[in-house]
């Protein structure tokens, strides 16, 4: 027995909450309690950090006429999407990519700005940024996930362009719009996989020991 380690319960909530999250697109209108938004975000600002920076900041979108600009760049960023795909664009079309003006809420998530003044764990590796935004952006879904309200993560935007519309500083980088809300349901398993895109990898694909040995893994190239 672990002296540190929390009951059996709390394990059991905290691999659940991983294992049934789901980037949603499909939303109620009901209002989420802004209780709720602030422990979720509160989660994200205890995530880990490269050199405690701390680079995350979260715009709450109130205005109803800059969500609909969100939403409309973001359908012109998934036609050029489309393009990009060439044989899966009439696949990915099919596809329903966010919930914008569905959710309840919608948050921008941003590297702030002035980052190249933190060193501490950068120096070879400036993306740690990103990777610490992430882990926030993490905590903030795992918590909504535990209280049963869905988010999805939205990727497809010009960062200049969202940088524009949400009047951010020079510098910073916007990397998420996050959808959040009630839902109907929680897909049963990811949207992506439910509709042929993709699937998950099987583990003994992506775990290696000492070298990367592409002669044992099935999907490595010839």
């Amino acid at each position: 027995m672990n002296s540190h380690q929390f009951s059996p319960s709390e394990i059991d909530g905290v691999y659940r909450a991983i294992r049934e999250r789901r980037d949603m697109r499909h939303f109620l209108s009901d209002p989420v309690d802004p209780a709720q938004l602030a422990r979720f975000i509160g989660a994200a600002h205890n995530g880990p950090s490269v050199g405690f920076m701390q680079p995350w900041r979260f715009i709450r979108i109130t205005d109803r006429a800059l969500r609909q600009q969100l939403y409309e760049h973001v359908q012109e960023e998934r036609l050029l999407t489309a393009d990009a795909l060439g044989q899966r664009a009439e696949d990915f079309m099919r596809l329903k990519v966010e919930g914008i003006l569905a959710c309840a809420e919608v948050l921008v998530v941003a590297l702030t700005d002035q980052r190249e003044q933190y060193v501490f764990g950068r120096r070879t590796m400036p993306e740690m940024d990103m990777a610490s935004a992430a882990c926030a952006i993490q905590n903030f879904w795992l918590a909504a996930r535990a209280e049963g309200i869905g988010v999805g993560w939205v990727s497809m935007f010009d960062p200049a362009r969202l940088r524009s519309l949400c009047n951010m500083p020079e510098g910073s980088q916007p990397i998420a719009i996050l959808c959040v809300g009630h839902v109907e349901a929680f897909y049963p398993a990811p949207m992506l996989e439910t509709e042929g895109w993709d699937r998950r990898r099987d583990l003994e694909t992506i775990v290696y020991e000492n070298t990367w040995d592409c002669m044992k893994k099935p999907d490595c190239p010839d």
